[in-house]
């Protein structure tokens, strides 16, 4: 069964964030990596670019699949989670922790007021 920390927000597109002052924190949700299946790669080129909400911001890439990440809020991009480039599979195992994919400073941070709850968030997995 999938996990919803609830001090997380999350995106339809099954993003989770983290906001830390005028820094967000993001991954894939523990919904997702499921979905996805066994991760093999992690791609973000993106790193030291302002994207907008919305705007793709790298790659994963599952077995059978590869799946375009968006960018849950606007803000540029301050890091990469380096450990994703030797073991990818730190989404499958921690996808909340250790998994996480990618730093943001936050250029609007009344964006976060649109997203989801943990509650909304597990309504529209169960749907």
């Amino acid at each position: 069964m999938s996990q919803f920390p609830e001090a997380l927000k999350y995106t339809k597109d099954h993003e989770w964030v983290s906001i830390n002052g005028d820094t967000a924190t993001v991954g894939i949700t523990d919904f997702a990596q499921h979905e996805l299946g066994d991760i093999v790669y992690v791609e973000v080129d993106t790193v030291g670019s302002s994207l907008s909400h919305g705007d793709v911001f790298g790659t994963v890439e599952a077995v059978k699949t590869v799946s375009d990440l968006f960018m849950p809020v606007s803000g540029e991009i301050l890091e990469l989670n380096k450990a994703l480039e030797s073991e990818p599979e730190l989404v499958n195992n921690d996808p909340f922790g250790k998994g996480w994919m990618i730093k943001i400073k936050l250029s609007n941070a009344s964006e976060a007021d649109g997203l989801l709850s943990s509650a909304d968030y597990q309504k529209l997995v169960e749907a």
